[in-house]
């Protein structure tokens, strides 16, 4: 995971940068230890996604396969289309004792963030 910390911050091109996430009134901060992971299908993450972030499927069963190799020590914003699946990642991610935020849709993530969409 630590390379995708590196990946995050040489594509935002800052350490830190403001989050209000949307599942929270509290401003989130992004860090060195923030991942940002797209929740969406590989097809959605291909047509756009936020510099930076790294796909893991939630509903294929990614995101579920790949909890052991997340680290506990990160912090992690995730984010979908609409915000359903985000919120149901969240939860998931939660109930593993990991920090995390939901961040809802792409659009919100993005203006959140300040991440900008890439194809």
């Amino acid at each position: 995971m630590h390379g995708l910390r590196t990946a995050l911050l040489a594509a935002t091109g800052a350490a830190a940068l403001a989050l209000t996430g949307c599942a929270t009134a509290d401003p989130v901060e992004l860090t060195a230890d923030t991942v940002v992971i797209d929740v969406r299908t590989a097809d959605e993450y291909a047509a756009g996604h936020l510099e930076g972030a790294v796909n893991l499927d939630l509903t294929s069963g990614q995101l579920a396969d790949q909890l052991p190799q997340l680290d506990d020590d990160s912090d992690y914003v995730v984010y979908c289309q609409s915000g359903n699946r985000s919120s149901q990642a969240a939860q998931l991610l939660e109930d593993t004792g990991l920090v995390v935020t939901d961040a809802g849709s792409m659009q919100q993530a993005a203006s959140a963030t300040g991440l900008p969409v890439v194809p």
